[in-house]
């Protein structure tokens, strides 16, 4: 590489940080350091659940140097996203990226954890995994691992691609320590939602499942080449799954046209509109396929 390729690169960086830098924040909501946080709007500011410790007196601090008071829109400590409403409008809201990241990208973790300016890391994506369910009981589609340095105080801000526009958000609350990131495309629609209802509905049946796999006879009775899907083991009384009819020895094959093949389809399957809903659940029992409208109870 020239040396004026290697100016061009840098610059490119530079002019990525001081762009996606204008909607960094601090968030100061917590007893130790302040964090970083997003404006997706001039509005609301999404950041990591776990650095925000305070419902209300929380201070945002914006690119500008301006101090605004803020309080808690809504928390979701399944993916570690919560939003923040500030006290007036203001700032300007982040550009996310229109294009996945890829392995090998050079990305730039940012974060403005002090009153002295931006800060930031330089790296590459060096893995793209998902779907998974959290330790704290979310279904994430896809997380982001970079092998960009995260300070004290970066979790909450953006993973930058070389155009300066917002391809994750970086926690390390997620996986014990290590340093992650989530997608813009369910980082945003969940803070959507969370800046809406200030929560996010997951819900549940009540049965105890394991996974088994389809022989042929329910492959021909399902018309389709499911490979597997969920025994029902139990049942439990007065829950969702006992009052739609479902019983012990079914196998749980699709849900609201779906395809159900093991748990965490599930658990994805239960999240959002469907709770609180009539809801139909494809079954096999006895070799023979059947819906029941099941009305999905909320956790």
């Amino acid at each position: 590489m020239t040396e004026s390729m290697l100016v061009t690169l840098s610059n490119a960086m530079a002019d990525a940080v001081e762009m996606a830098g204008k909607s960094t924040v601090l968030v100061d909501a917590r007893r130790r350091f302040p964090a970083s946080g997003i404006l997706i709007s001039k509005e609301f500011v999404l950041t990591a659940d776990h650095v925000v410790e305070r419902d209300e007196q929380i201070k945002v601090v914006l690119a500008d140097g301006a101090e605004l008071g803020a309080s808690v829109a809504g928390r979701d400590p399944g993916s570690d996203l919560a939003v923040l409403k500030l006290d007036r409008a203001a700032g300007i809201a982040a550009q996310p990226s229109g294009t996945q990241a890829r392995v090998g990208q050079l990305v730039l973790a940012l974060g403005r954890p002090t009153n002295e300016g931006i800060q930031a890391s330089l790296g590459t994506v060096s893995a793209l995994g998902g779907p998974v369910r959290t330790g704290r009981g979310a279904m994430l589609e896809q997380y982001i691992r970079t092998d960009c340095i995260s300070f004290p105080g970066f979790s909450g801000g953006p993973l930058v691609a070389s155009d300066g526009s917002v391809l994750a958000l970086n926690t390390s609350g997620l996986a014990r320590g290590a340093a992650l990131a989530i997608p813009t495309a369910t980082a945003w629609k969940v803070g959507t939602t969370l800046a809406e209802h200030g929560h996010i509905r997951r819900g549940y049946l009540g049965v105890r499942r394991q996974t088994e796999e389809n022989d042929d006879a329910s492959r021909k009775a399902l018309k389709r080449e499911q490979e597997s899907g969920l025994l029902l083991m139990g049942v439990e009384k007065d829950s969702p799954a006992a009052a739609g009819g479902l019983m012990v020895g079914d196998i749980l094959v699709a849900v609201k046209g779906s395809q159900i093949n093991h748990h965490d389809e599930l658990f994805g399957a239960l999240t959002g509109d469907v709770v609180g809903k009539a809801t139909p659940i494809e079954i096999l029992r006895g070799g023979e396929v059947k819906t029941l409208s099941i009305t999905v109870g909320e956790r």
